[in-house]
C-alpha cells in the first residue's frame, strides 16, 4: 500500500507573548474547520500519546511559557497534528523573531474541501505575516528552491525560481515561497503589490478576502501536483507575477 498524502500547512506570525490566547484560537478553528476532529491529545517522549482532558487551560498554560505544544487527534489511522516551534531573530528575516506553527492532515476530500477555511483560521488566529497549505509531494519541490547545495546557492527543480533563506528577507512580511494555498496577511498583500485588479484576475477568482484585510488565494482547483503541467506553469506564472516572494527583487 503507497503512503497516504499528506497536507502540509505552515504559517509565520509574531511569537507567543504573556496571557496569549491564540493557540487556542487555532486550535478550535481546526477543529471547527473539520467536522470530527478533536485535538484533545499531546504527543510525548517517544511518540507517547497522553490524553488532554482540560485541554484549554493546559494549552493556555504552556502559551504563556511561550509553547505551543504538539497536540494530535489521537488517531493513528488518520493523523492530525498541529504544533508550534520558535525561530530565533538571529535566523528571522530582518532580524525578527518568529513562531512557526505547522499542522499536517491527511489529504483526502474531507481535507481538501475544508483546506482554505482552515488555513485561514490557524492563519488569522495566530496572527500570522503569511502562510501556506500544499501537498507534500509538492512542498518537496519548495525545499529545493531554498536548501544550499555543496556548490553553493540552491538548485531548483522544474525551472522554479531559486529563493533566498528566510533570514535573507528585509520583512517578516514578505512570503518566503508560494504553494497551493497561501495566506497573504494585508501587510504581506501590500509587500507583494497584490491585489491589482488589471493583472490578478485569474487568482482573484479563486481568492477570498479574510475578516483582517489579509488574502487566501488558491494557485490551482486541485490541490497542487507538479507533475501536471498546468499546475506547475501557474505556479512559474505566479512567481514571475510577484518578484518580491522570496526576495527575488531588485534592491
Amino acid at each position: 500500500m503507497s503512503p497516504r498524502k499528506r497536507l502540509n500547512l505552515t504559517v509565520y506570525a509574531p511569537v507567543l507573548v504573556t496571557n496569549d490566547g491564540r493557540t487556542l484560537t487555532v486550535v478550535r478553528g481546526m477543529e471547527r474547520a473539520l467536522p470530527g476532529l478533536r485535538l484533545h491529545w499531546e504527543v510525548g517522549k517517544g511518540g507517547r500519546l497522553i490524553e488532554l482532558p482540560q485541554r484549554d487551560a493546559w494549552l493556555v498554560d504552556e502559551a504563556t511559557r511561550g509553547k505551543f505544544p504538539l497536540l494530535c487527534n489521537g488517531d493513528e489511522s488518520y493523523p492530525v497534528t498541529v504544533s508550534g516551534r520558535g525561530r530565533s531573530g538571529r535566523l528571522g528575516p530582518a532580524g525578527q523573531p518568529l513562531l512557526d506553527v505547522f499542522a499536517e492532515l491527511p489529504l483526502d476530500a474531507a481535507v481538501i474541501a475544508a483546506a482554505a477555511e482552515m488555513l485561514e483560521g490557524v492563519a488569522e488566529g495566530m496572527r500570522a505575516f503569511w502562510g501556506h497549505a500544499t501537498p507534500d509531494d509538492a512542498a518537496m519541490d519548495i525545499v529545493y528552491q531554498t536548501a544550499p547545495t555543496l556548490e553553493g546557492p540552491p538548485s531548483p527543480r522544474r525551472g522554479l525560481p531559486a529563493l533566498k533563506l528566510l533570514d535573507q528577507l528585509r520583512a517578516p512580511e514578505i512570503p518566503y515561497y508560494l504553494g497551493w494555498l497561501n495566506y497573504w496577511s494585508a501587510a504581506a498583500a501590500q509587500a507583494i503589490g497584490f491585489p491589482d485588479p488589471a493583472r490578478d484576475s485569474e487568482l482573484l477568482s479563486r481568492a477570498r478576502s479574510t475578516a483582517s484585510g489579509g488574502w487566501v488565494v488558491q494557485l490551482t482547483d486541485a490541490p497542487l501536483d507538479l507533475d501536471n503541467p498546468a499546475h506547475l506553469d501557474a505556479l512559474k506564472r505566479t512567481y514571475e507575477r510577484f518578484p518580491e516572494i522570496g526576495g527575488r527583487a531588485a534592491p
